[in-house]
């Protein structure tokens, strides 16, 4: 996806472990790996970036290079020394936000040259001389930023709760929505696509969080997620005819053709659409460990769409229609009959599809039943009980 002239405003460690997660992925060709390889040593050397340098280095990602390893290591305890000495003036001459400021230059410092731990500590120290509920949401941000660049999930998720209860002695409206984001791409790493969904619709109309990703980005997760977890009224609603992502689908390669052939119920178009979107969920760091679920779950959606239609259906229509063999589409639908993620089965004589759909009211009646059963026998041992 292109980022556009919002790439600026990315945040640098981010667009740099992007590239780093591209280096490492195998269906990536070795041409477009050299251009990223040469990216990103320009942003580890540009930033002194020695720690990073050093593990890159041993996995075989970058050449090893000694002499740069020991110049980036003088850099940084050269101006960490500096910093030490810009925080001591501060505190023997200065008033206390002087002194907090001093800190958190500090903290920024080690977070530029990816000194995690370091990072991480220095921001604490920061928080302590910190009062203002905003300036300590920011360094939760800083803190989120930290454990979105290393996929740290457990520092993530003790950062938004921290955030959380942070809001609750106050806070702006702006930090709170851009909490929402990082919140819901969260909750997209570690697969809960309701939740996420969830969460970057209600910011869609707020989006100012340019540090993570671009907008058209935050649309592609935004589409991404609510597909397989909106119903249909829901999806034309938040997500069709939302003003705010009409506006940018069409600079997200298929996307657009994705949603809307999904809607409008034209699956051959929407086969197509989904062959393009797999490349980029697939080039995606925060999709990719999904990929193989995300995929399963995009196919019983449609699927289930199409046979909702029906009691019975040929074979030979759903193939047509959906553009594929009767092969394909007989051991598709097998797989999640099977798993059963569709409720249907195969007349496979007849070449005949007939859906057995189940029938909420008469389910929840059989469970009213079963209660009401289960309570009446535990009454009667229990009157027997009371007689002894």
């Amino acid at each position: 996806m292109d980022a556009g002239g919002e790439e600026a405003k990315q945040e640098r460690h981010l667009v740099l472990a992007h590239k780093l997660f591209l280096l490492s992925h195998p269906d990536l060709d070795d041409l477009a790996k050299v251009a990223l390889r040469s990216d990103a040593l320009d942003a580890v050397k540009s930033d002194g970036m020695a720690p990073l340098f050093e593990s890159l280095a041993a996995a075989g990602v970058l050449e090893p290079d000694d002499a740069l390893l020991a110049e980036m290591r003088a850099r940084i305890d050269e101006e960490v020394r500096k910093l030490d000495e810009k925080i001591a003036d501060a505190e023997e001459n200065l008033g206390e936000s002087e002194v907090r400021e001093a800190h958190l230059v500090k903290s920024l410092y080690f977070m530029r040259v990816g000194e995690k731990e370091k990072a991480l500590e220095q921001l604490k120290v920061t928080e302590g001389k910190t009062v203002a509920v905003g300036q300590k949401m920011d360094l939760v941000f800083y803190t989120l930023q930290i454990g979105l660049f290393h996929m740290d999930f457990d520092l993530i998720s003790k950062s938004i709760d921290k955030a959380k209860n942070l809001f609750e002695e106050g806070g702006d409206w702006e930090r709170k929505n851009r909490l929402k984001v990082y919140e819901g791409l969260y909750f997209m790493a570690t697969r809960n696509f309701k939740k996420a969904a969830s969460l970057f619709l209600d910011s869609i109309s707020t989006f100012t969080t340019y540090e993570l990703f671009p907008y058209d980005t935050f649309v592609f997760y935004t589409v991404i997620t609510s597909i397989i977890t909106l119903d249909r009224v829901s999806l034309k609603q938040k997500v069709v005819d939302a003003p705010e992502i009409l506006a940018v689908i069409g600079k997200v390669p298929h996307l657009s053709e994705f949603l809307n052939s999904l809607y409008n119920c034209q699956y051959k178009s929407f086969f197509v659409a989904f062959s393009g979107m797999t490349e980029q969920i697939k080039l995606d760091r925060y999709l990719q460990p999904h990929f193989r679920y995300y995929m399963r779950e995009v196919r019983t959606v449609v699927y289930s769409q199409f046979l909702e239609s029906y009691k019975s259906v040929t074979m030979e229509a759903m193939a047509a229609a959906f553009g594929v063999t009767v092969d394909f589409i007989d051991q598709e639908l097998s797989r999640f009959i099977a798993a059963g993620k569709l409720h249907c089965k195969i007349d496979k004589v007849a070449g005949v599809l007939e859906t057995n759909r189940p029938d909420a009211r008469n389910a929840f009646y059989q469970a009213t039943i079963k209660q009401g059963d289960f309570l009446l026998n535990r009454i009667q041992k229990l009157s027997r009980v009371i007689d002894l």
